[in-house]
């Protein structure tokens, strides 16, 4: 491997890496200053990690991290912050679920129409933001908040029993879906049983590398986030990139709640898991918008959900997993303009170092020229 090469892996590798050491060490901190053991809640964590029906739990819950990161890490790559995945991807949950409730067509027509009714809401949902982003100069991020809120509001509306809403006690669902549109998992007995959508996580993280390091379009995504004016000038339409970033984060959003919808629960209802889509914000971030770094990123929060309520049994509060999930993302930011600030430092080293290189080597040419004209 070249050196140069090497540095570039070690700038990605070290962001990451500072975070999480900041944010265990500020986490232990935290425990010390309330009179607790400072080691001894990660070493719980850590021993729950090592049975098999919490890897289960881990591996289910960081299929939908993964989705709802490779959405926001779209709009990143675009400089878009795409802050309403969450009313994206609880709309599309919702919509599929409804879908699922009032049709009842073949298996192999039944799941295609929920994944494409996801995609869609998804789509249009964020593509809102997007129209009004390259129509009017809205920002994306202000836009979207408020499309989450109407999101919210909208999915309220949808519960109502005149409307798609079915109550089951004080529970408000939209219904069972029809078993045509069940996906089976893979059953692992008393360890539980793992979603059968999480291929379809491990898909969308081949598509996303395929798309963005292969294609044109790719190209022209990176171009754009990295400079509209100079994208523009190769004749990229910045306003419609804009836009099919917005809708394709929207599209690959809708899809992060399926694997628990067809997998599982079979409706949307209260008890349908929130803030998945802020969750990935945090989650791109610490990932650095890779497809890789992506995923153990999300299976690091996963594991932080999953592992933590082991420790009310003992004496310490779950909470111990949140405070570090929002230490995390602070560290992110800090460290990765460390290491940043750090590769600039390096580089400019060295240019300087190959330029005195290059005037020590000039000098010497032109003394051996004269030498041999005389």
């Amino acid at each position: 491997m070249k050196k140069f090469d090497k540095e570039r892996v070690l700038l990605a590798v070290a962001g990451p890496v500072i975070a999480l050491a900041v944010a265990f060490v500020l986490s232990a901190i935290v425990l010390v200053a309330s009179g607790k053991n400072p080691v001894e809640p990660f070493a719980l964590m850590f021993e729950q990690a090592g049975y098999s029906d919490v890897q289960v739990l881990i591996l289910n819950q960081a299929s939908m991290y993964y989705i709802a990161a490779l959405a926001v890490a779209i709009g990143f790559r675009m400089n878009l912050f795409n802050i309403g995945v969450d009313g994206q991807y609880q709309l599309g949950a919702m919509m599929a679920a409804i879908v699922g409730a009032h049709a009842d067509l073949p298996a192999f027509l039944q799941v295609p129409l929920l994944l494409l009714t996801a995609v869609c809401t998804g789509a249009f949902w964020a593509g809102i933001a997007g129209v009004l982003k390259v129509t009017r100069g809205v920002s994306e991020v202000v836009a979207t908040i408020m499309l989450n809120a109407i999101a919210t509001s909208l999915i309220v509306y949808m519960w109502k029993p005149d409307v798609f809403g079915v109550k089951i006690g004080n529970n408000s669902t939209t219904g069972e879906m029809y078993e045509s549109g069940w996906i089976p998992g893979i059953d692992l007995g008393e360890s539980g049983e793992i979603y059968g959508l999480v291929i379809l996580a491990v898909l969308l993280g081949i598509g996303y590398w395929v798309v963005l390091n292969r294609t044109r379009f790719g190209f022209d995504l990176r171009a754009s986030g990295a400079s509209q004016s100079a994208a523009a000038a190769s004749g990229v339409d910045p306003k419609r990139m804009v836009l099919t970033a917005m809708l394709l984060s929207g599209a690959i959003a809708g899809l992060a709640g399926l694997p628990i919808l067809l997998g599982d629960s079979h409706t949307y209802n209260l008890n349908f898991p929130t803030g998945i889509g802020f969750l990935g914000i945090g989650i791109a971030l610490l990932g650095r918008n890779s497809p890789v770094g992506i995923v153990f990123a999300a299976l690091l929060w996963a594991w932080l959900d999953k592992a933590s309520p082991e420790l009310d049994f003992h004496g310490y509060d779950k909470e111990i997993a949140v405070i570090m999930q929002g230490l995390i993302v602070l560290s992110v930011v800090v460290s990765y303009e460390a290491v940043r600030e750090w590769g600039l430092r390096r580089q400019q080293r060295r240019v300087g170092a190959e330029l005195a290189a290059g005037h020590v080597l000039g000098a010497d040419n032109n003394t051996t020229k004269e030498v041999a004209g005389r």
